[in-house]
């Protein structure tokens, strides 16, 4: 991970990400989309507070994150339950997960913190490679929409986030929506692993004489 002290911020406990309540919009999405129990990989789960939600949905779930510590306080808020959640410590770009293929996959702004575009592509990548074909992918990324702010979540443009993921997967849905305790521009992008290629760009209709 590009971020050099991801285990500093749990020790010192600046997680003004970790809002210790289930993500909305994925309960939303959840709640209100075909995407059905089974196999399922967070990356960048923190504390554990999504991946344990979908575990007690019936959802079947590794969760991964860089850091140690944060993977040590997830585990511990399991505290004996039966439920299908472990937590792993895992760089996703340095190691693919020792589980798979999954049918779901979702980061809440785990995509967004690589800056550079060669590391956004090998993100996408990597979640291509652990989905079964048709398998989603779920990512919250902080958007360049609305104004001015010299805190909160790592920007990316719309035409950033396409180029990343396109050559991997279908983007199904990509949509402005908001990190709702930050008050900051998402977006809310809703890919799928390819079943075919994409095709190539072409400059005018093709039609069939």
């Amino acid at each position: 991970m590009p971020h050099p002290s991801w285990n500093e911020s749990y020790a010192s406990g600046q997680l003004p990400w970790d809002t210790g309540q289930p993500e909305p919009l994925l309960v939303e999405f959840v709640t209100s989309s075909e995407v059905k129990p089974g196999p399922t990989l967070e990356i960048g789960a923190g504390t554990g507070t999504n991946a344990i939600w979908l575990a007690e949905r019936g959802f079947d779930v590794l969760g991964v994150d860089v850091s140690p510590l944060a993977v040590e306080r997830a585990q511990a808020k399991i505290n004996g339950r039966a439920l299908r959640c472990r937590f792993t410590a895992l760089d996703i770009l340095a190691t693919p997960p020792s589980e798979g293929p999954f049918q779901f996959v979702f980061d809440r702004g785990c995509f967004h913190v690589f800056d550079e575009p060669g590391e956004r592509q090998q993100f996408a990548a990597r979640v291509a490679a652990a989905l079964v074909p048709g398998g989603w992918w779920l990512s919250l990324i902080g958007s360049t929409e609305g104004p001015p702010r010299e805190v909160g979540p790592p920007r990316r443009s719309a035409h950033e986030v396409t180029l990343a993921i396109e050559p991997a997967l279908e983007i199904v849905e990509l949509r402005s929506v908001e990190f709702r305790e930050h008050g900051a521009k998402a977006w809310f992008c809703l890919s799928r692993r390819r079943t075919m290629p994409a095709q190539p760009s072409i400059n005018r209709f093709s039609v069939d004489r």
